[in-house]
C-alpha cells in the first residue's frame, strides 16, 4: 500500500512538473510573438523602426508584430 502511495505522488509531481514546464513555454511564446522581415513582407507587411520600441512588422489588418 505505501509503494503504490509512493508511486502516485511520484507520477502526480512528474506530471505537474511537465504542465509547468509546457504552459510556462506556451505563455512566452503567447506573450511575445515574433516575425521575420521576410515573412512579414510576405504577408503585405511593411518593418518599422519604433523609436525605444525596436523593429516591428505593421501588418494589413494593423496589427503590430515584434520583427526576430
Amino acid at each position: 500500500m505505501r509503494v503504490r502511495r509512493l508511486l502516485g505522488l511520484a507520477l502526480a509531481t512528474a506530471a505537474l512538473a511537465g504542465a509547468g514546464a509546457i504552459g510556462a513555454t506556451a505563455a512566452q511564446a503567447a506573450a511575445y510573438p515574433t516575425i521575420t522581415s521576410a515573412d512579414c513582407a510576405d504577408q503585405g507587411g511593411t518593418v518599422q523602426t519604433v523609436p525605444y520600441g525596436g523593429t516591428v512588422c505593421v501588418l494589413p489588418d494593423g496589427s503590430r508584430v515584434t520583427v526576430a
